[in-house]
């Protein structure tokens, strides 16, 4: 079986079209066939599964959406593309050290891009990313969530921290997690270090 795609390429003023094919990684041959195919948790993409028929290797490709390119306007004003990869590393340097699945991140990071797209500007400030982003971990972890905030919100001391807990609690009411403990800045402990 040949995998044909066509690309229209500009030929003296007129589009020809071309045939793109998937090669082998290993060989390099263009023939494979697909054992198997999955759509992805959020599916975004789908995933599959080939075998070289020329090496018998087996690979993994990947077909996904391609979406217009967003840029992400920063605090200071700047503007650079939208980076998906660092959004994920956001979200892992929060979870690390939780029981959190990899791949529930990703799908985590496949809603956040797909609910951003899903919006009719080009340009989103990071602020409204972070946002998104909280808004993905308050259900998913309650130390994941607070880890983020404290970087996005850049908190000063511990009374931020409580505060982000707080809120974090009012807007889960019916969580059996909720400590009935008060936890507002006034009854917080005093964590100053004397020397």
């Amino acid at each position: 079986m040949r995998l044909l795609s066509f690309l229209l390429i500009p030929v003296n003023r007129y589009w020809v079209s071309t045939p793109i094919v998937m090669r082998c990684p290993f060989c390099e041959h263009t023939e494979s066939r697909v054992l198997e195919s999955r759509s992805t948790e959020s599916g975004q993409s789908v995933r599959r599964r080939r075998q070289c028929l020329n090496c018998q290797r087996r690979f993994t490709t990947y077909e996904r959406i391609e979406f217009v390119p967003m840029i992400a306007i920063k605090r200071d004003g700047k503007r650079e593309s939208f980076d998906r990869s660092k959004l994920l590393r956001g979200i892992v340097r929060a979870c690390e050290k939780t029981a959190i699945a990899p791949e529930r991140l990703e799908a985590i990071v496949d809603d956040i891009e797909l609910r951003l797209h899903q919006r009719s500007k080009r340009e989103i400030h990071t602020s409204e990313i972070g946002e998104i982003v909280l808004d993905s971990l308050k259900d998913l972890s309650e130390v994941a969530y607070v880890r983020f905030a404290s970087v996005y919100q850049q908190f000063q001391g511990v009374r931020d921290f409580v505060e982000a807990l707080d809120r974090l609690r009012e807007s889960r009411p019916d969580d059996p997690h909720n400590d009935p403990q008060d936890l507002s800045p006034e009854t917080a402990p005093n964590c100053a270090i004397s020397t």
